[in-house]
């Protein structure tokens, strides 16, 4: 396998892409963060008039989701297996027959939660409290906390789903129409090109997942388990864990010590 040097020693390539996806969707968050707040001090439009007026910006962002839902749609080893199970070249016969996924019923408490946040953000935009602008923001910081999810901490999987790791996630292909919830409210035919990839994404891994549970379950799928995973994300989640231990018994010593 593939591997490369990165700040806990090594991780492995699909990790090592997680990483510069955190990478560069935080910087776009923070460029368009800089250029509302600049916009809305000077009073000149709004973020998404300041955007069209740079054609490159918007092929830029535009093309970058694009590609990385474009390649949702088909095998990849460059690709999380929490997405890729639904394949069936991915489908790896343990034996077994019964498909269990004890976490069916929170992707319908996960998809209600989500759905009622988000209408308070467009109920916001629609009563003109809110702009264009920061429904656009919200959908930029979502995609760095995509990311924040697959490699630090994921509230879906500790609070909702409880499944063990990415890999065995009932809803990891919700991610992309998630993301792009907000562009639901805002009128440009440019970036409802993306919500629509993303339901696309969305639509056919429900009826996959419907037509194939089998994929889906680590007891019929030996694809998912820990011996044939190629992300290995929860060895890094474990080191970040011990480092923040070790982190709070420090500060807690020296604490201590200036006590004393």
């Amino acid at each position: 396998m593939n591997k490369v040097k990165f700040v806990f020693g090594k991780v492995t390539i699909i990790s090592f892409i997680h990483y510069l996806r955190l990478i560069y969707r935080s910087a776009i968050f923070v460029t368009l963060l800089v250029f509302y707040i600049i916009n809305k001090i000077q009073g000149k439009g709004t973020i998404i008039e300041l955007i069209e007026s740079n054609p490159a910006i918007i092929m830029i962002v535009w093309l970058v989701f694009a590609l990385e839902m474009g390649f949702r749609f088909f095998p990849s080893k460059l690709e999380s297996p929490g997405c890729q199970k639904q394949f069936a070249g991915n489908y790896q016969k343990s034996g077994k027959t019964e498909v269990k996924i004890q976490d069916n019923n929170a992707s319908i408490l996960v998809l209600l939660i989500w759905i009622s946040f988000n209408m308070v953000f467009g109920a916001l935009h629609m009563a003109g409290i809110l702009d264009d602008g920061i429904m656009l923001l919200l959908c930029s910081l979502y995609s760095v906390c995509d990311v924040i999810c697959i490699l630090f901490f994921c509230p879906f999987q500790s609070w909702f789903m409880k499944n063990k790791c990415c890999s065995t996630c009932r809803i990891y292909n919700w991610d992309y129409a998630m993301m792009f919830t907000p562009l639901f409210f805002v009128q440009k035919s440019y970036l409802w090109t993306l919500l629509a990839m993303s339901f696309g994404l969305l639509i056919r891994w429900e009826i996959t997942f419907y037509r194939h549970p089998e994929r889906f379950s680590e007891n019929t799928n030996d694809y998912l388990k820990c011996k044939n995973c190629t992300e290995k994300l929860c060895a890094h989640k474990n080191q970040l864990q011990r480092l923040w231990t070790q982190i709070e018994e420090y500060t807690v010593k020296k604490i201590d010590q200036l006590k004393k």
